[in-house]
């Protein structure tokens, strides 16, 4: 009895993992914005694109001069803002999943053969991405589509393009601590190819660092659309981007600061979110943090 007490005493407990806040708040967010853009069509109160010049500038809820169907408010052209952000929420999502994947699966792939064969393959991918990362990334982005044109094709493609080297220089490097590790050499002994090795021991245990990668990359792409779309660079203006509601709020910050102020803070959170959510996800499936 006393031996059975002493073991219960002397014996580490089980470490019960803590939620992360940070990820679930990020994951609410994102969900959110997630639902806005795909059921946009029914949550969005009026047509985005609908003008009517009586109703400019209406101030948000609750302020003088408000409309209750028009909670944030309208712009200069009497557009409801809050159909807008909505509506928007759909280029930003769209733009966000495509380019990240795209540079995330180029990069990754890359990464994963100049870490772990090394020797020339890694001096070929190491000289090009250096060569590739000397261009100044946003005005990269501005002349590609200034060339291949405007469009919500042209600015995923525009994305994934530049940054793609994101991904292989980090993938690159956890690849090559990876390689080095005892599980490696023990599968080597085991008698496993080089190929499974890579395959089934290597990129479980790089996986973690690729999708906090890919999290952080689809803040940035968000941010380098919405630059594009403030500088009309990205799709057609007709269409509602959160980059050209700021342009045009910009221009009427005076006299509807609303404008401004929503797309503003609806783009700060999506990219803090994202962002968030690729730290929350390293510290909550890599084995070290674990």
């Amino acid at each position: 009895m006393a031996d059975a007490a002493l073991t219960a005493v002397t014996q580490p407990r089980a470490r019960v993992r803590k939620p992360n806040p940070r990820l679930w708040l990020s994951l609410t967010w994102i969900l959110i914005v997630v639902v806005a853009a795909v059921g946009a069509q029914w949550l969005a109160p009026h047509n985005p694109l609908e003008q009517d010049l009586l109703l400019e500038r209406l101030p948000p809820l609750g302020f003088s001069g408000s409309e209750a169907s028009y909670i944030l408010g309208t712009d200069s052209l009497g557009r409801d803002v809050l159909s807008r952000l909505i509506y928007g929420a759909r280029i930003a999502l769209a733009v966000a999943l495509a380019a990240s994947f795209a540079a995330c699966l180029t990069g990754s792939l890359l990464g994963l053969a100049a870490g772990y064969f090394g020797g020339w393959t890694d001096r070929i991918v190491s000289r090009f991405i250096d060569i590739w990362m000397s261009f100044p990334p946003v005005l990269f982005a501005v002349l590609l589509v200034a060339v291949l044109g405007t469009g919500l094709g042209s600015v995923i493609l525009a994305i994934a393009i530049i940054d793609w080297t994101r991904f292989a220089r980090v993938v690159r490097a956890e690849t090559m601590v990876q390689s080095r590790m005892d599980y490696v050499y023990s599968a080597r002994i085991g008698g496993a190819t080089r190929l499974r090795i890579l395959a089934a021991e290597v990129l479980p245990n790089v996986l973690p660092t690729i999708a906090a990668l890919l999290a952080l990359e689809m803040g940035v792409a968000v941010i380098v659309e919405a630059i594009l779309s403030f500088v009309n660079l990205s799709i057609s203006s007709d269409s509602p981007t959160w980059g050209s509601m700021i342009a045009e709020g910009r221009a009427t910050l005076h006299f509807a600061w609303w404008v401004l102020v929503f797309p503003l803070v609806v783009l700060f959170l999506t990219v803090l979110s994202f962002s968030q959510l690729g730290q929350g996800l390293k510290d909550q499936f890599d084995p070290l943090s674990r």
